[in-house]
């Protein structure tokens, strides 16, 4: 079976499998994770002059500098610290049993992040679009001298968010139901609404949400197919490092990029560019990891 591998990550969760100690998780981990970051951005505004905060916190809601980007991706560490809690509190497992075997998920990461790498360098010679032609970002020098803290904290963002979609939320619906469209696409569907947001995005607010849904999707058969998160971090890691540090929209979480592009995240106009774009690349990508963990 091509799914065969997913036992080991379903394994772990089947004698905690029931739905309501699931429902309860998600709602348990969501509000003490609210909790937590409204502690942490409290303590933030406490470390700044006064006069400060209101140009920091305008910065955090953009992520408009490198000191806003780097409040937005550390908050996500608390998202780790919560859901270990409660996956040890209601469910009896660790963390580590989201991951799969760690000499595995190690090894799959490294062979997908090789063949993600040998992918964006092949893209980066094909011409992009002429609306999507970059413009210039942060200077290449301090960009630079800001991404040895910037690769780990887009990590930490990113395997918060597999550790609770693909690692948690698959994992236990997997224990439950055997069918793959309940355990792939229900966590998938909830990862597209969370990345819905009109008042951010405007009439693209739908489009993000389709491009997140299908990123799931991705994310979610590569778990399955190797047994372990790591080709799901690999490919999460990949795509933030290219939207968040390499080219990001002008006005939107472009704090940390060396290059912005033309356009803004509720530009409609260029949404027929950038929408195709975007799903062909992570349909390429796709492809790579999966070629990439065939064992």
């Amino acid at each position: 079976m091509r799914y065969a591998a997913h036992e080991t990550l379903a394994a772990p969760a089947r004698p905690s499998a029931q739905l309501w100690r699931l429902a309860l998780g998600v709602a348990l981990t969501a509000a003490c994770f609210v909790v937590v970051s409204y502690s942490y951005f409290n303590i933030l505004a406490g470390l700044v002059a006064p006069g400060d905060w209101p140009d920091f916190a305008a910065e955090i809601d953009a992520g408009s500098t490198p000191r806003g980007m780097f409040a937005v991706l550390g908050v996500f560490g608390l998202m780790t610290l919560t859901l270990a809690l409660v996956m040890n509190q209601l469910h009896d497992r660790s963390l580590h049993s989201l991951l799969g075997p760690v000499n595995r998920a190690a090894r799959d990461f490294l062979r997908v992040s090789v063949a993600l790498l040998a992918l964006a360098t092949l893209l980066w010679l094909l011409p992009e679009p002429a609306a999507m032609a970059p413009q210039p970002g942060l200077p290449v020098l301090r960009w630079l001298a800001l991404l040895p803290l910037a690769l780990p904290l887009v990590f930490i963002q990113i395997s918060a968010e597999e550790l609770a979609f693909r690692g948690y939320l698959q994992s236990q619906l997997a224990a439950r139901f055997s069918n793959p469209l309940i355990w792939m696409a229900g966590p998938a569907v909830l990862f597209g609404l969370l990345h819905y947001d009109p008042a951010t995005a405007g009439d693209n607010a739908s489009a993000i949400a389709l491009t997140a849904f299908v990123f799931g999707l991705a994310a979610a058969d590569l778990t399955a197919r190797a047994g372990t998160l790591g080709p799901a971090l690999a490919l999460h890691f990949a795509n933030n490092i290219g939207a968040l540090l390499i080219t990001a929209p002008q006005g939107l979480n472009d704090g940390l990029a060396l290059q912005r592009f033309p356009f803004a995240i509720d530009d409609l106009a260029a949404r027929a560019t950038w929408l195709p774009h975007d799903l062909l690349t992570l349909l390429c990508a796709w492809l790579a990891a999966r070629l990439a963990i065939r064992r």
